[in-house]
């Protein structure tokens, strides 16, 4: 097959037992900035009568369209379309440099293009109201795409926004001086530390981001089946990018400037992001709140069934908001009393 023909072909949707793509969807290609072959997929839901809209959902750093097959099942038996894509050097995206496990990035203004891009492709098959749903890295670039006038939602659900990411023993400032010398001196393709992070040896004990340890294996096992999915440890460019987009995003003036409603769904235990920073943003945001889910880690959305039904009741009420369900069952005529006797 031809390069052509290739990119013309369908993308493919990996699932494993337990995990298969919800029925009624399609993987898809389209082009990122600078050329790049990008991957999304669209799924309709199935049995009903008329759309309530669609969902545009956006994952966090290394995560794969595969890892939100059961939150997508969720959206879709809400009525809602559903558009899902990989960010550019992760999933079945293309990858940023040779090395494939290392977690890469440039600029801000690549992820923003690439968004706008897969929303400008896609938007002839995605009813609206749209509303927009983000993890992490993905909610950060979600926010900023609206804060930069992005206008075709009419909300938005972000979870865990990595809108200023926790840096361990080392204070911020060190980081940022660190980031800039390896930046200088042409480690950006370099991991962070050295440390690739091998995501083939992580562990429920020592790795996982949530607290339920069957959903956590599930997505091993999927990892395990596909290895090509598979991210590893951040490079410095990367960190530079997560930095960038966090202060940028943090702006008052920016925030303000959000009028849709959007929800910030926050992890209690988030060991990644700042739940402090979250909580001060989603109170600057034109129309914003913040939902705070107790015990909860990293990744809300791949949390326990009692967290995890946080987040849906959430997403559930910003939906009955701006895409109210319509009353979809049969309309029964009574016949005239006069008529029945």
């Amino acid at each position: 097959m031809n390069r052509a023909a290739a990119f013309a072909a369908n993308a493919p949707l990996m699932g494993i037992p337990g995990a298969a793509s919800p029925a009624g969807g399609e993987g898809d290609w389209f082009r990122g900035a600078g050329g790049l072959r990008l991957r999304a997929a669209v799924w309709a839901p199935t049995g009903r009568g008329k759309s309530r809209g669609t969902v545009v959902l956006s994952p966090g750093r290394t995560e794969p369209i595969e890892k939100y097959f059961e939150v997508i099942g969720n959206f879709l038996a809400r009525g809602f379309h559903v558009l899902a894509h990989d960010w550019r050097g992760q999933g079945l995206s293309a990858r940023l440099l040779p090395d494939r496990l290392k977690g890469h990035a440039r600029a801000v203004e690549e992820f923003l293009d690439d968004y706008a891009r897969l929303l400008d492709a896609f938007e002839a098959r995605c009813p609206k109201p749209w509303i927009m749903v983000g993890h992490s890295m993905g909610g950060a670039l979600n926010l900023l795409s609206l804060e930069a006038g992005e206008s075709r939602f009419a909300g938005a659900v972000l979870s865990s926004p990595m809108l200023r990411i926790k840096t361990g023993k080392r204070s911020m400032w060190s980081v940022k001086l660190a980031v800039r010398w390896n930046i200088r001196h042409g480690r950006a393709g370099d991991f962070v530390l050295d440390d690739p992070d091998d995501p083939f040896d992580h562990t429920f004990e020592n790795d996982a981001l949530t607290t339920d340890e069957g959903r956590y294996e599930l997505w091993r096992q999927q990892l395990y089946a596909c290895p090509h999915l598979a991210v590893g440890g951040p490079t410095w460019g990367w960190l530079n990018f997560a930095l960038d987009a966090g202060e940028r995003a943090l702006k008052v003036k920016a925030l303000k400037s959000v009028k849709i409603p959007v929800v910030v769904v926050q992890g209690a235990d988030d060991e990644r992001v700042w739940k402090q920073t979250n909580r001060w943003a989603a109170r600057r945001l034109g129309r914003g709140r913040y939902a705070e889910i107790p015990g909860a880690k990293h990744e809300v959305i791949m949390e326990t069934d009692d967290k995890r039904a946080v987040f849906l009741s959430e997403f559930d009420a910003l939906a009955d908001y701006v895409a109210a369900e319509e009353d979809l069952s049969p309309v029964v005529l009574e016949e005239p009393a006069a008529a029945l006797g």
